[in-house]
């Protein structure tokens, strides 16, 4: 925590930045809502990584600036914090609590560390792996929310055998959980949704083309992604882990845990089956296109298909988890309204805000123009464009959701490849990876928000890692694609 003086002091700089940016400087002269825009996201940045306010109450910065800047009116920012990822998380965190209320998590968490041993990096391996593969295919915010209480066990499980530094290998779970959703969702057509519309609109801009399927997807997809992987299990490993952590029990504790457990309770197989039930919808809602053949999703059992997302499951099955009855407690059910109580409401209002940042950058101008800069390239090494693409896009990524990054840069790419003559893939596949790259704010992902809402990670950690993850990230991304795509 900052002590009082030096909470004054960032408390006074957010704002003063901003006015500075107001005034000051004119980052485009054709429109001032640019400028106004930028310094709303230097004082939210500011008061983000001091903590000099709740970060709950920096989550609501967009509410009343924007409109009393003129960028939008009060109504259309407010809609922002109301968007239907957040209903995914509201969803995904009921069956959360129903997994934690009857103890699956505690099931899940020890067959876990039966499996991975007693080494806390071989432990942030098992995590980052297992989540990377589900990612593959599920989106990143809802293989997150579906892991997140089997890695909150885990860290309960083993917190009394940890010596020292218990919060740095609990910190580096919860973001290897994070990051591994993310990382995952680069591998696959289907893994999180910049990739499917990067594939909608390069068949809308190139309809004669037939260089682009999920097999040509997954070929540059996994290298690009596995490697990101290791190098991200490194990085937390070193920061948190390596020569810090020190677990002191034996692998057969976990074995006799777990068996002690005894045989699945009435309440656990349900959760189980709405557990199980939820990653089949999921992965099987929306069509997937493999090439050879196209596999159909079950939203066209519905009257407008585009109108059931991830967030339709979620809800479903929390609606599910307080209408099954219980056995062990009479005339309840898996869920009561006490249960869901527990809901971190500055969790969704750091959802919200990131949503209403987005918002913000495209309706002032701001995305245009952090855009636009990628005009400079014109002539340069194919190389250096790729690198230059990939740094704007991350750059827009880590303030706007990536679906929004992506939706931005794609016409941007289109129009670059018209003047500089180079494939179509060269420009927009860098650029709708470097979208799903944003490892340093809260704010940057859902899957951030979530691990971060748990208060076990201390931002200016996450600002160091993330900033590493950036930069390593997008090289990997332009040597690799350049590589594989020249």
């Amino acid at each position: 925590m900052l002590k009082s003086q030096s909470k004054y002091f960032f408390q006074l700089l957010g704002p003063l930045l901003a006015v500075i940016f107001w005034f000051k400087i004119e980052l485009d002269a054709t429109n001032h809502q640019v400028s106004l825009m930028a310094g709303v996201a230097l004082w939210m940045c500011v008061w983000w990584f001091s903590e000099a306010v709740s970060l709950a109450v920096t989550a609501l910065v967009p509410v009343f600036i924007l409109p009393v800047l003129g960028i939008s009116e009060s109504k259309l920012v407010a809609q922002q914090y109301s968007d239907s990822i957040i209903f995914l998380f509201i969803g995904g965190f009921m069956l959360a609590f129903a997994i934690e209320k009857w103890n699956f998590h505690k099931r899940i968490a020890l067959k876990i560390l039966a499996l991975v041993g007693t080494n806390p990096s071989t432990i942030l391996l098992g995590v980052m792996l297992s989540t990377y593969l589900i990612s593959n295919w599920i989106s990143n915010t809802a293989t997150t929310m579906m892991l997140f209480s089997a890695v909150f066990a885990l860290i309960n499980e083993t917190k009394t055998y940890i010596t020292k530094h218990e919060q740095k290998f609990a910190a580096a779970l919860l973001l290897g959980l994070a990051f591994s959703a993310t990382i995952g969702g680069m591998a696959t057509p289907v893994g999180t949704p910049p990739n499917m519309y990067f594939f909608k609109a390069f068949r809308e801009a190139f309809p004669q083309s037939t260089e682009l399927n999920f097999v040509k997807w997954t070929y540059i997809g996994y290298p690009i992604s596995f490697t990101f992987l290791v190098v991200t299990y490194l990085v937390l490993n070193f920061y948190f882990i390596r020569n810090k952590v020190v677990l002191t029990i034996e692998k057969k504790y976990f074995h006799d845990a777990y068996k002690k457990l005894g045989v699945f309770s009435w309440e656990e197989k349900w959760v189980f089956t709405l557990f199980i039930s939820c990653i089949l919808l999921w992965f099987t809602r929306a069509d997937i296109d493999f090439g050879s053949f196209r596999f159909e999703g079950w939203n066209h059992f519905f009257v407008a298909p585009k109108f059931i997302d991830d967030s339709f499951v979620a809800l479903l099955a929390a609606f599910l988890l307080f209408l099954v009855p219980s056995k062990s407690k009479k005339g309840e059910s898996l869920l009561v309204w006490d249960d869901a109580k527990k809901l971190r409401y500055d969790i969704i209002l750091m959802f919200g805000s990131g949503f209403a940042l987005a918002y913000g950058f495209e309706v002032s101008g701001l995305s245009n123009w952090l855009a636009s800069s990628l005009g400079v390239l014109k002539g340069v090494s194919p190389i250096l464009i790729i690198l230059g693409i990939c740094v704007i896009v991350t750059i827009i990524s880590e303030f706007a959701s990536n679906i929004a990054s992506i939706q931005l840069a794609i016409p941007v790419m289109i129009a670059l490849q018209k003047d500089l003559d180079l494939p179509p893939l060269l420009l927009m596949m860098p650029a709708t990876f470097a979208a799903s790259l944003g490892f340093m704010l809260p704010v940057a992902t859902a899957a951030n928000t979530i691990v971060f809402g748990t208060k076990q990670i201390n931002i200016k950690d996450m600002f160091k890692v993330g900033i590493v993850l950036d930069a390593l990230g997008i090289l990997i991304i332009t040597l690799m694609c350049y590589l594989y795509l020249l």
